[in-house]
């Protein structure tokens, strides 16, 4: 499930027309979208090694070119729902860093299957006066068309993506119904130690 829908969300990520990195577009959500897409595409494009699947570099681009852009800690408590309360500020802190991990590792993974997807974004219609936007795009993926939508919210660095919508299911929907599940007969710890243990899996598979 999880690759499955994060897959196309590298995917979008992936589109450019631009030909070397550019300033990132904080001051409006549709910038935003666009100019990391843009940013991304550029320099995987420029990269052979990222090209051949090279995890590490691919890795290092995921933490500099998008993390910046990124709510990690809002996206973890909308994943956690009603867990998140239940959850001790130093278990907080735990959930949030192994959730961030995975995504990233996740992301890197998936930004090495990007080739020539192409991406539609649908008019931005919002007001200066928005604290929270909904980005819609479409992935053309071999003819197909896979929708794609971002969740950001105003803050006082700029807009920041904190969920991803992808064919009509929510990133942080997906994860809900799990963690609760987890929450309910593990408590809290057994969150963490399945975060924990995916993300040693992971590593141990790209080392």
């Amino acid at each position: 499930m999880l690759k499955r829908v994060l897959l196309p969300f590298l995917t979008v990520l992936a589109f450019s027309g631009a030909a070397q990195a550019q300033a990132i577009d904080t001051a409006t959500p549709d910038g935003l979208v666009k100019t990391v897409v843009n940013d991304v595409m550029a320099t995987v494009q420029a990269d052979k090694d990222m090209q051949a699947g090279n995890i590490g570099k691919i890795t290092q681009l995921v933490e500099q070119r998008i993390l910046p852009h990124a709510d990690f800690t809002r996206t973890t408590q909308i994943a956690m729902g009603r867990n998140w309360s239940k959850a001790s500020p130093e278990q907080q802190k735990v959930i949030a860093d192994e959730f961030k991990t995975l995504l990233i590792r996740t992301y890197a993974g998936a930004i090495a299957q990007i080739r020539d997807q192409k991406v539609q974004f649908r008019p931005y219609r919002g007001t200066a006066e928005d604290t929270d936007a909904t980005i819609r795009t479409q992935v053309i993926n071999k003819g197909e068309p896979i929708q794609m939508d971002y969740r950001l919210e105003k803050t006082a660095a700029g807009w920041k993506v904190y969920d991803i919508n992808v064919l009509g299911a929510w990133l942080t929907e997906a994860y809900k119904g799990s963690f609760n599940t987890i929450a309910t007969q593990q408590g809290i710890d057994g969150i963490i130690k399945t975060l924990q243990d995916r993300n040693r899996q992971l590593a141990n598979a790209k080392g």
